[in-house]
């Protein structure tokens, strides 16, 4: 190992890597190239992430399932898409919105199960999710047709500036679900 590398702290060997890194990087892996375990990890990602968030940096990190990744903040983005020269980032329909938000809380999802909480079949937006990269498909069911499972993928924390999936606002589906049987009810006795 570089002497001079042994001199920084472990926080700073991981910030580096992260850096560098193309994508999301697993803890376990941080671990294995610093010689450290994943529980030395977390505490100096812990360290990092509190850091981030005192100092107001123009960086943060994003954490999925058991990866993390060094983003730049959401509050940045339309300053780095300008100094790249990229396209203000694409608004998404009301129905995809839908689906979205379905698969973010249910995940895993399958497309059966989303087309009964919407209401309508979600083909078409499940398709543009995929395509935008913002779900992923996850495997598929033991059930007959073997539908695939959906679930959020590291752009969709991404493109909301999310941290985690535990950073969404609390929904209670269930209650949602249950006053939308109610109202349809309601309506078939209307006719």
């Amino acid at each position: 190992m570089d002497q001079n590398m042994g001199k920084c702290s472990n926080s700073a060997k991981i910030e580096a890597l992260l850096f560098v890194s193309s994508g999301l990087v697993s803890v376990n892996q941080l671990a294995k190239t610093l010689e450290l375990t994943d529980g030395e990890i977390e505490s100096e990602l812990n360290s990092l992430e509190k850091f981030y968030k005192e100092n107001v940096r123009g960086l943060r990190l994003m954490r999925m399932k058991n990866k993390v990744q060094l983003t730049t903040t959401p509050e940045i983005n339309e300053t780095v898409e300008l100094f790249l020269g990229l396209e203000t980032t694409s608004t998404l329909s009301q129905a995809a919105l839908e689906a979205l938000a379905i698969v973010a809380y249910k995940q895993p999802v399958t497309r059966p199960e989303v087309d009964v909480i919407r209401g309508v079949n979600s083909d078409g937006v499940l398709r543009t999710l995929l395509s935008k990269g913002l779900i992923e498909e996850l495997g598929r069911a033991e059930t007959p047709g073997r539908p695939i499972y959906y679930g959020t993928s590291a752009e969709f924390l991404q493109y909301f500036g999310l941290e985690a999936l535990d950073a969404l606002p609390f929904i209670d589906f269930d209650a949602l679900e249950e006053e939308n049987h109610e109202n349809s009810e309601k309506e078939v006795l209307k006719t």
